[in-house]
């Protein structure tokens, strides 16, 4: 029931729901409450006995290290995590708790058995004979009380180890860990001012924003995003050296040179940036040796050249070249494999996450491995095909799915409904009828929209659906009003068109009001991020995400070459 990670530096041991069912199976013996037995795990400083220990079994393993992005950073704390299992005779659920010890404290995990009842944690410590859990490697290694809790692959080497928990404990038919994703474990916020002073610090961001016919910037979301990590490097003394590519050129394009973006970079750092007019080369290298503490360089477009995308060794060492060290706070190219992404990571140590790309996993990964429940995910899009791994993987994770565009009406004509002239792909068909199976066998609340402009189960021949209509709004708003988290990717209709724009803007709308009271609303990328900046409600969403293709592979599960690549890197389960 529980899909986990136990990490080992950059070894995962990604251990599948059936895995750890089997590992607590093995664990009977200990838990058989016939014997009238309990096991509790507790701090030396900070029991973790609560008022409800007396009906259940704990077990844990402690966590010296965890996600240095919160603040404060929570690498401070010795931290535990504790499962709790109900009687052995029931079926097996699960839940989870996080002790906090002092950052000052020295905290010792021990196995206290005790076989009287336990009614209080004094009590139980007074009449419960300790047993340590191991501390050192080769303790660790050789541990029966590690391997009986079947921790033993993970616990091989290391005493630092990380514990993520998939987000699925309800119960016994609980939805285990499907994928991997990446989480930056060192960010930009980890290195010290002595760090960063005078040092030349490399900054992929992602500058990719739209200009229009006169060079103007449209939108400047983007940049806007990246200054928090650039404002961060130059107070602290560093020399920036700023990275990013603009739209798809073929070669040297000069409508894609990032030369517009100048004027707006120095006016939001507070400086003049230089601009350089090319990424590599000798005059690079001038305009580099002559950048004073503070100062910000901004590179030609990395993707005039074919190497970038190509990631070849030689030109990322040649970017590698201009710098001592590597920040990547470029989230919406996190997911490719290229040469300043990925590549500069084989010649630049340290290579980190900046602020951006930190949040943008925070969020996301989150969202997806430990959200608040009830959490609802609301997917739009004109094709099945395109989100057919976000589909499968959010079955897994979340308690509603929403799904709107014109993906629906494979669903639709998959339930033999007629679809008048609207989008089909006829080839997913069965795809569509097995998804709508596995969320009824996995109690996932999936709704269709029941209305687009005309009944859903009657569009005339020579008709096309473009938007959703209003019962389907209504029955929507009413299912994520019972929720405390919501994923958003991809609109409910042909929103570009203002008739056509009314089902996208009032799911803004609800996100907007929800959000307002406390609830996790999450933005993931591409169209969606559009429609709520077009609604003027962007402001009011909990995380915004710069990034369309990275935040689907982050939601499928897939790895981001960019984010494994940076140093201590840490793979969490989804």
């Amino acid at each position: 029931p529980i899909g986990c990670n136990l990490i080992r530096g950059q070894r995962e041991i990604v251990r599948e729901c059936g895995q750890i069912k089997k590992s607590i199976e093995h664990l009977q013996p200990l838990l058989n409450d016939k014997k009238n037995k309990r096991y509790l795990i507790s701090s030396s400083s900070h029991p973790i006995i609560s008022p409800f220990a007396l009906h259940v079994h704990i077990f844990a393993i402690p966590i010296h290290r965890y996600i240095n992005s919160f603040s404060p950073p929570l690498s401070q704390f010795p931290c535990l995590f504790a499962f709790t299992t109900y009687n052995s005779a029931s079926p097996l659920s699960f839940s989870l708790r996080l002790q906090m010890a002092s950052a000052t404290t020295s905290t010792t995990l021990s196995l206290i058995k005790t076989t009287a009842s336990t009614t209080s944690s004094s009590a139980s410590r007074s009449s419960a004979s300790l047993i340590r859990l191991p501390s050192t490697r080769r303790q660790l290694k050789s541990s029966p009380l590690i391997h009986s809790l079947g921790f033993s692959s993970a616990a091989s080497g290391d005493s630092l180890l990380s514990l993520h928990v998939s987000s699925k404990v309800r119960s016994f038919k609980g939805k285990g860990s499907r994928g991997v994703v990446s989480m930056a474990k060192k960010s930009v916020g980890d290195l010290t001012a002595a760090d960063l002073k005078g040092k030349k610090v490399f900054v992929r961001a992602d500058l990719n924003v739209p200009l229009d016919d006169s060079q103007n910037i449209t939108d400047d979301t983007r940049i806007r995003a990246a200054i928090p990590t650039i404002k961060h490097l130059i107070q602290n003394g560093a020399k920036v050296i700023l990275s990013s590519h603009l739209g798809r050129p073929k070669g040297v394009t000069p409508k894609f040179s990032l030369a517009p973006l100048v004027p707006r970079l120095s006016e939001l750092l507070g400086i003049q940036v230089v601009k350089a007019d090319d990424c590599i080369g000798p005059e690079v290298e001038k305009l580099v040796a002559a950048l004073p503490e503070g100062g910000v360089l901004l590179l030609e477009n990395v993707r005039f050249y074919k190497e970038e995308e190509k990631n070849e060794p030689e030109f990322a060492k040649k970017l590698a070249s201009l710098a001592d060290l590597f920040v990547n706070d470029a989230f919406g190219t996190a997911h490719r494999a290229h040469a300043s992404t990925e590549g500069v990571t084989k010649f630049l140590k340290p290579s980190v996450a900046g602020f951006l790309l930190q949040k943008e996993l925070d969020y996301l990964v989150g969202a997806v491995s430990s959200p608040k429940r009830p959490f609802a995910a609301i997917v739009g899009g004109s094709k099945v095909s395109s989100k057919i791994g976000v589909i499968e993987s959010l079955l897994e994770k979340c308690d509603i799915l929403l799904l709107g565009g014109g993906m629906i009406f494979t669903f639709y004509k998959a339930q033999g409904l007629s679809v008048g002239s609207s989008l089909v792909e006829e080839d997913k068909l069965e795809l569509a009828t097995s998804l709508l199976a596995k969320a009824k066998a996995k109690g996932v609340s999936l709704l269709l929209p029941t209305d687009v402009i005309v009944p859903a189960s009657a569009i005339p021949d020579g008709w096309m659906g473009l938007d959703i209509g209003p019962d389907s709004v209504k029955t929507f708003n009413e299912a994520l009003d019972t929720t405390q988290t919501i994923i958003w990717n991809g609109p409910m209709g042909v929103f570009e068109f203002d008739k056509f724009a009314v089902g996208t803007e009032a799911i803004a709308k609800k996100l907007a009001e929800l959000s307002g009271k406390g609830v996790t609303t999450i933005i993931g990328g591409g169209d969606s991020v559009a429609a709520v900046e077009k609604v003027g409600v962007a402001d009011v969403m909990s995380h915004i995400s710069t990034g369309g293709g990275a935040s689907l592979e982050l939601l499928e599960g897939k790895e981001l070459p960019g984010v494994i690549a940076l140093d201590e890197a840490v793979p969490v389960a989804v």
